[in-house]
């Protein structure tokens, strides 16, 4: 490779920031992506997810049923540049009923920003997507929310994350008041004291007014109550708050965490500017060959997600790939590690939520659109030059099940393509019965709005309805060593075996207690909770 090729791909890596976005619902996640559009110059209004039918629609949520219900129920990309760099915003659906998109989405992402609702804290789902961030090690950058309105003192805030998720906190900025008396956030590190006129919802950018700390006119500007409760909190952190350290953030056990609110825009610049300069660039990935850097000179990359229909007029496929390492040019040719074919990818397409352009290259930490013709699944590698597989992305196990039913014999194609294409993206897992009579699908899902997003969209994009028949199940487990270990075992109670959507035994439960006793009475039945990834030899054998 030419030197010039890997100061180009360096320069690349070096100007890259990629992160994702988890929170609780109802914190403001879709907002503050908004905002952070609207600061990096993508969009020239914000409009709020829950605005009237005429004001603008939130651009990252783009399917008719997040518009209609104002909640994000799908990961969407949005590609935009901020101060010469070039940033990709993974934007997660918030409703855990969709954690398993998030987890995926995760797997893409270098670092991670969680936002908290500054009145309510630490919420269960916040928690649980904690977990999966600090079992990949991606450092976490905390935006509390909503200081517009009525909240919990900020030290109370930085000490609950502390205690109960053994991080350290850094607070970047800290805020002036709360509620009505929200004025604005001091920024620590250039000692300079932002109050923020406010603007119409936000739609805007917000106008501040930047005063030095030691600035007289302080006291005029602010009320003296306010000064003073501000002065009391920032002299205990200044003096028994440790000192910003980056290696502790980029390890994940430090947080930097900002104040703010993404309604009415106070604290979001400050946040991105400084996002930008302590986040994480592209970094390595886990492969048969080991720890593969983003200056690795040949192209590489996953796939993470497929969504089907994301243009319903051209009836399309998009495989989003995150690109780990090398150069991708349109119209390349690469190696498809699963199945060994030789792939040529063109029509490469720039994400932007619902909205695509054509693009001729990209780097280590983008985003890319693929056309899917049925050639890629969720967790699948691409690449140029020397054999390279990543590691897998694993189901997790679901907890409701049921039956789907198509009443209208004539829609049978429909029906088995509309079911196979939301297989394919992950909408829903898919099972099937050991008995040969029995054709209809069993959805799996982890919450109820699975079943019903999956419903809306047979209906309203292949033209089906379909009946769901709930089963009595709350328990998945995998078979380790597949149908020859089942074979040993013989009968067994309690439990119904059906297949997963590659062929593998899946054991259902309608208990965890059920599902201990079997392995009770069995003890050299393994049972995996988490749905096994395939080395790429073991799936070319099975094909």
């Amino acid at each position: 490779m030419s030197t010039e090729l890997q100061i180009e791909i360096a320069k690349a890596v070096e100007n890259r920031r990629n992160f994702a976005i988890i929170s609780h619902p109802d914190a403001g996640k879709t907002t503050l992506t908004e905002k952070l559009l609207l600061y990096g110059g993508a969009i020239h209004e914000a409009g709020a997810v829950k605005a009237r039918r005429a004001q603008r629609k939130a651009t990252s949520d783009w399917m008719a049923m997040e518009q209609q219900r104002g909640i994000s129920i799908t990961s969407t990309v949005l590609q935009f540049e901020y101060r010469d760099r070039q940033i990709n915003l993974l934007d997660t659906p918030g409703h855990q009923d969709f954690s398993e998109d998030t987890y995926r989405t995760l797997a893409a992402a270098d670092n991670a920003v969680m936002l908290i609702d500054a009145a309510k804290g630490l919420e269960p789902q916040t928690r649980k997507l904690f977990e999966v961030c600090k079992m990949r090690g991606i450092p976490i950058f905390t935006f509390v929310n909503k200081l517009d309105r009525p909240g919990r003192e900020p030290l109370e805030l930085l000490d609950e994350i502390e205690q109960e998720l053994g991080l350290q906190t850094y607070a970047v900025n800290y805020p002036i008041g709360m509620g009505d008396r929200f004025k604005g956030v001091y920024d620590r590190h250039q000692k300079q004291i932002h109050l923020f006129e406010r603007t119409a919802h936000g739609s805007r950018e917000a106008q501040d007014t930047v005063i030095d700390l030691g600035d007289s006119r302080i006291e005029e500007l602010l009320e003296p109550e306010l000064y003073y409760q501000f002065k009391s909190d920032l002299e205990l952190i200044e003096g028994v708050g440790p000192e910003l350290d980056l290696e502790l953030v980029h390890a994940g056990k430090m947080t930097p965490v900002f104040f703010g609110s993404a309604m009415t825009n106070f604290g979001v610049e400050l946040f991105l500017r400084y996002f930008l300069e302590y986040a994480l660039k592209p970094s390595s990935h886990s492969s048969n060959l080991g720890e593969v850097e983003p200056t690795y000179p040949e192209f590489s990359g996953f796939v993470f997600k497929l969504q089907a229909n994301m243009d319903p007029k051209h009836r399309d496929r998009v495989a989003f790939v995150r690109v780990c390492t090398g150069r991708f040019e349109k119209d390349m040719t690469v190696n498809h590690a699963r199945t060994g074919k030789a792939v040529r990818l063109s029509r490469p397409q720039k994400l932007f939520a619902q909205e695509r352009e054509s693009i001729d290259e990209a780097y280590a930490g983008d985003v890319i659109g693929l056309n899917n013709p049925g050639v890629f699944a969720i967790g699948d590698t691409i690449y140029t030059g020397q054999k390279l597989e990543y590691e897998g992305i694993p189901y997790f196990s679901p907890e409701l099940f049921a039956t789907l039913r198509n009443p209208n014999p004539s829609k049978f194609k429909q029906f088995q393509k509309g079911v196979s294409e939301l297989r394919e993206e992950g909408a829903v897992q898919i099972m099937y019965s050991t008995d040969e009579g029995k054709r209809d699908p069993i959805l799996a899902a982890v919450g109820q709005l699975q079943f019903e997003v999956v419903q809306f969209r047979l209906q309203n994009e292949y033209g089906v309805e379909t009946i769901l028949d709930m089963l009595p199940y709350s328990v998945a487990r995998w078979v380790d060593g597949g149908w020859e270990a089942l074979e040993k075992i013989g009968r067994m109670f309690n439990t119904t075996t059906v297949k997963d959507s590659m062929g593998r035994p899946v054991l259902l439960f309608r208990n965890e207690w059920n599902c201990n006793q079997l392995l009770q009475d069995q003890p050299d039945l393994k049972l995996s909770a988490i749905a096994p990834v395939f080395s790429t030899q073991s799936r070319v054998e099975e094909e």
